[in-house]
């Protein structure tokens, strides 16, 4: 996991990819660890087209189907389904002219919101911010995005930047 939160945890990107990349780890993580998720990224990178949104939003029942087979991701139909739909919704962004990170970034006005712990005992699991992404992205129709699963999204995506004093 070092490598994880060395080169990718927490580093602020605008890129629709990667923050789609994201969401869908950060979706299929739920009710699991991190670390179960990640030494499967590339696995998951492979299943889901390198996270390429249009090719994503083009999955069609065959390919999801195929994804439940799949032994080298997580199985769960409802968060596979979950990952197709944001990717037509993103898809439907870019072609309206917007993106996922001008809707992300625009709650921190395009700069990362600075979170100071003095222990690991005091991190949240969710915040007033990552409830009302929450709400709103729930409200344009994205699927598995509770405010837990968005506040770690939030972290891992580098819009919150967290600095524990104390693990």
């Amino acid at each position: 996991m070092k490598d994880y939160y060395d080169h990718y945890w927490g580093q602020p990107s605008k890129l629709d990819q990667w923050l789609f990349e994201m969401l869908s780890l950060e979706l299929f993580q739920a009710g699991l660890t991190w670390k179960t998720i990640w030494k499967r990224r590339t696995d998951f990178e492979k299943a889901f087209a390198d996270f390429e949104i249009d090719k994503v939003a083009a999955f069609d029942a065959e390919q999801i189907a195929e994804l439940t087979q799949d032994k080298s991701i997580i199985r769960n139909r409802r968060k596979i389904e979950a990952t197709v739909n944001n990717a037509k919704l993103i898809q439907s962004w870019h072609q309206a002219g917007k993106t996922l990170s001008d809707f992300l970034w625009s709650y921190v006005e395009g700069q990362p919101r600075k979170m100071h712990f003095a222990n690991g005992a005091e991190l949240p699991a969710k915040d007033d911010l990552s409830q009302k992404i929450s709400k709103d992205m729930k409200k344009a129709g994205f699927r598995f995005v509770g405010p837990t699963i968005i506040f770690s999204y939030l972290c891992a995506v580098g819009i919150y930047q967290l600095t524990v004093d104390n693990w």
